[in-house]
């Protein structure tokens, strides 16, 4: 009989390098990729910001680069970071970006690394054009793709003008790459649900050196037809003609924060009309490697509409996999290595837990814990921390959640 899950012919002499600009040490999407190749003899290699990252502890990790950044560095000061890190590993590696900032640096920058790295030859400014907020919004205008209605205040007058507009509650979100992370004026994707919330914002907006920020239409998942999920996800890796060789959907069931955050529990489900419109929208723009894009239903209409686009490797993507064993992640290391990423079918009915968001997203929700949008029945679950064969990580990401934890108690109480 075939094995359950095939191994793709890999080849193991060409290393991988996850990398990352900014400061995130809990990230369980870097830890899927040094297992996923890691499991199948590919040299993985990490780069890290302290000696406690999660997946610096990996079995799978053949080595990790100690290179804490900000992303308020000039970027010929990361470039040089990177070239110093490829010098060292002494042959070329597949790059793999985990944050928006890292894939904007690898691809403006390709030419000047691209005798130490294998990266996807994509056009370099399509990669910030895709990670800024705004520049996204213009290019689903440009390519007719369906966006919530958006603004862009600059002034507390400018603010409630917007709320007058899109009224409430209202999503609001930084513009741009590198200035979330030098100056955030909101931590995060942000929902302004009362008045309390848009006078902080009022207060925070436009003060010297703080990112762009937008102010997005909220969609309501109210009154939806039944068995409509309103939140879905597209992964795909593009090759060198812009052709989604790999391309997954699935839904979200949890987030956190709860209501409007990161995944923290979802399935991998089939969605042809989502699948078709990524790989349209791909193929127009050009788009090559891996990619992350977040949709939303909005019931008024019956359209889904692209809320991100995300030019990198996202954090849930080890929820998928094809019939012939091939992830995002693979994709992408078979392609840089002139090997084939075709063949396979997305295996569905897959769930993934992210452990710590789900336990949190659950008790924010109170009685209403068990409301879940449809979706199948699972045939398997993935967790994004644990695995048996490789334990350390979770134990220390779980370690670092109950620090962060207190101190956040302390702060508030301290407030």
């Amino acid at each position: 009989m075939p094995p359950r899950h095939p191994s793709p012919p890999v080849d193991r002499r060409i290393p991988l390098l996850i990398v990352k600009v900014g400061r995130y040490p809990l990230h369980h999407g870097a830890v899927a990729a040094a297992r996923s190749l890691g499991r199948l003899g590919v040299p993985v290699y990490a780069v890290v910001e302290d000696r406690f990252t999660p997946i610096g502890l990996s079995r799978y990790l053949t080595g990790r680069f100690l290179w804490p950044t900000s992303g308020a560095e000039e970027p010929a000061e990361l470039v040089a970071g990177l070239r110093r890190i490829g010098e060292r590993l002494g042959r070329p590696a597949v790059a793999l970006a985990t944050d928006d900032e890292a894939a904007v640096l690898l691809g403006a920058h390709r030419a000047e690394l691209d005798d130490l790295f294998l990266l996807p030859r994509i056009d370099p400014e399509l990669p910030r054009r895709l990670a800024d907020k705004r520049l996204l919004y213009e290019l689903c205008r440009e390519h007719g793709v369906p966006a919530p209605a958006t603004v862009f205040p600059d002034t507390p007058v400018e603010v409630r003008q917007a709320v007058e507009q899109l009224g409430l509650p209202v999503v609001v979100k930084n513009c741009s790459p590198f200035e979330r992370l030098s100056a955030p004026t909101v931590g995060g994707t942000t929902v302004l649900r009362d008045r309390e919330d848009v006078k902080e914002l009022e207060r925070v907006i436009g003060r010297p050196g703080g990112s762009r920020v937008l102010m997005q239409e909220y969609l309501p998942d109210e009154d939806r037809p039944e068995g409509q999920a309103p939140d879905w996800f597209v992964h795909m890796y593009c090759d060198s003609e812009a052709r989604a060789e790999a391309l997954f959907t699935g839904v979200k069931l949890r987030s956190w924060p709860h209501g409007g955050g990161a995944t923290a529990r979802g399935t991998a489900a089939p969605h042809p009309e989502l699948a078709q419109a990524t790989a349209d929208l791909c193929r127009r723009i050009g788009y090559r490697g891996i990619g992350d894009l977040d949709w939303r239903y909005d019931r008024r209409d019956g359209r889904f509409n692209l809320v991100d686009f995300n030019p990198r490797l996202g954090a849930q993507a080890q929820l998928f996999r094809t019939t012939t064993g091939v992830d995002l992640m693979r994709a992408l290391h078979l392609d840089m290595s002139g090997r084939s990423t075709a063949g396979g079918e997305q295996i569905d009915a897959r769930e993934l837990i992210v452990e710590h968001f789900n336990v949190a997203s659950v008790l924010a929700s109170g009685r209403r814990w068990r409301q879940v949008p449809p979706h199948p029945r699972a045939t398997r679950r993935e967790l994004a921390w644990f695995a048996w064969d490789d334990p350390a990580p979770f134990v220390m990401a779980t370690a670092r959640f109950a620090v962060g934890s207190v101190r956040a108690r302390i702060g508030t109480r301290g407030a």
